[in-house]
């Protein structure tokens, strides 16, 4: 889905009125509301947002179509698309998790390490979750700027340096 970016999820329902409660992975989490259309998964459903308050571990909000709990309740879970070209630039070294995913992963010298599966964020600091030849389970490599050296999204390839022992 690379036309478009995940930039939330529906935790549930917010009260009994149709209200969701809204987790935005955006750094600025109310900019969730300023990309237009959000989209499900599958593209086969859109919604507007309106943000009503912030609430304990999220936002409350309003999508159009939905009007009562049980259909807030039915969407959670459900994670939101924005449009690609609807998503502010970003800095230089700065980039989308979805355009880590998938990038071939190589040490300083050349051998392959892996694929970044996913981009896992605890809290402090993003790890890249990297599967590979000979790897029983997958790794979490720390996304800093001494572990990954480089990130060349156009040749599709990261270079790690990663702490002795990791791999």
């Amino acid at each position: 889905m690379t036309d478009r970016v995940c930039v939330g999820a529906i935790a549930g329902a917010f009260g009994v009125q149709g209200e969701v409660r809204l987790k935005s992975f955006c750094a600025i989490p109310e900019d969730i509301a300023a990309y237009g259309l959000l989209h499900t998964e599958d593209g086969r459903r859109s919604f507007s947002v309106t943000l009503t308050r912030p609430v304990k571990n999220g936002l409350a909000a309003r999508l159009t179509d939905i009007s009562t709990k049980e259909q807030a309740d039915s969407l959670k879970g459900a994670r939101l698309y924005a449009d690609r070209d609807r998503m502010p630039p970003l800095p230089e070294d700065e980039f989308y998790h979805a355009d880590l995913i998938g990038l071939e992963v190589r040490d300083t010298g050349g051998n392959l390490l892996g694929t970044v599966r996913a981009v896992q964020a605890f809290g402090a600091g993003d790890m890249l979750e990297i599967h590979g030849p000979g790897l029983k389970t997958t790794v979490l490599l720390p996304f800093t700027r001494e572990a990954v050296p480089t990130v060349d999204i156009a040749a599709g390839r990261i270079v790690a340096d990663p702490p002795e022992g990791l791999f």
